[in-house]
């Protein structure tokens, strides 16, 4: 019996002929679309909308989640939208009146107690109803940040409010007709509240110290508001010792650095709202993923070069 010549392979099947078989290459991922942070977000974001499947590289899931990648069951990721935009919003929209305020811009000041209802309802109730979603989704970290800052929002405001009299167990002279007293005027409240302020900047310096891993943008956010929160306490401590002077210099680089925030946290807002609609021009937001590894990819880069070694 004749053998057969050996067939020959068919090139225009075997070799990649289009980008096509490239998004359905093997990757060890079985045939599942790849997205990896070579791509634009919009291309990313439309995989995501055509496939059932999708594998998103580290880097890309932190752009969009602002969070290192982890594993998470189900597939609410496909089925809810990303939170993270909202959280956003609620941030910027209490944190630039604010900052602005208390620098004293256009005659503004009573430490931004004209913006209470946008503490309560942007920044509060927006935050918390994000982080709540992220923590649905999976994403711990900024379940916690947007939490975090919501719960302080709700409390700064709760504490500018008259009826709650926070201040006002600090006065004497606290009535309805004099709602205010207590507030700029009492050592002891000033002292006070310089402690929650405190706190929230030992909060602000956990949350900065992770933000390393993540993206240069979100860094400068967290880094800004740990200034911010030291700054605030300082002008409250300094307030309770009898040096305005001192507290007025603190209470106006507060709101500097506080602006500084804002201008991070609205560049973070403007990227993942233009990704959202699939916008031609994509913002970046400096990713970190790759300079600061985790300990998951440093101990898998051990495991692989002990593997070679042998």
């Amino acid at each position: 019996m004749a053998e057969k010549p050996p067939s020959t392979p068919n090139t225009a099947t075997s070799q990649p002929s289009s980008a096509t078989e490239a998004y359905y290459s093997n990757n060890n991922n079985g045939g599942t679309p790849l997205l990896d942070q070579s791509m634009t977000s919009d291309a990313a974001l439309k995989r995501i909308q055509r496939s059932g499947s999708i594998a998103i590289t580290p880097e890309l899931f932190e752009k969009i989640y602002l969070t290192p990648q982890n594993a998470v069951k189900g597939d609410l990721r496909k089925t809810f939208g990303n939170p993270t935009p909202l959280a956003l919003l609620g941030l910027v929209m209490a944190l630039t009146p604010f900052s602005c305020d208390i620098m004293g811009w256009r005659g503004a000041g009573g430490d931004g107690a004209a913006a209470t209802g946008a503490y309560y309802f942007m920044g509060g109730l927006l935050m918390v109803i994000g982080g709540v979603l992220e923590w649905v989704l999976g994403n711990t970290f900024p379940f916690l940040v947007f939490c975090a800052y919501g719960g302080f929002w709700l409390s700064f405001a709760s504490t500018l409010t008259p009826a709650i009299g926070a201040y006002g167990h600090y006065s004497t002279s606290y009535s309805d007709l004099d709602p205010s007293a207590g507030l700029s005027s009492s050592p002891e409240f000033a002292a006070s509240f310089g402690f929650f302020l405190i706190s929230m900047a030992f909060l602000s310096l956990m949350f900065a110290i992770c933000c390393l891993r993540i993206n240069i943008c979100l860094a400068v956010l967290e880094w800004a508001l740990l200034l911010v929160f030291s700054l605030l306490t300082a002008t409250f401590w300094q307030t309770a010792n009898g040096a305005a002077a001192v507290a007025g210099k603190c209470l106006i680089a507060a709101g500097a650095f506080g602006f500084v925030a804002c201008a991070a946290g609205w560049w973070l807002l403007f990227a993942l709202t233009f990704a959202s609609v699939d916008f031609p021009l994509q913002l970046p937001v400096g990713d970190l993923s790759q300079i600061i590894k985790g300990a998951a990819q440093k101990a898998e880069l051990k495991t692989k070069s002990a593997e070679l070694q042998v």
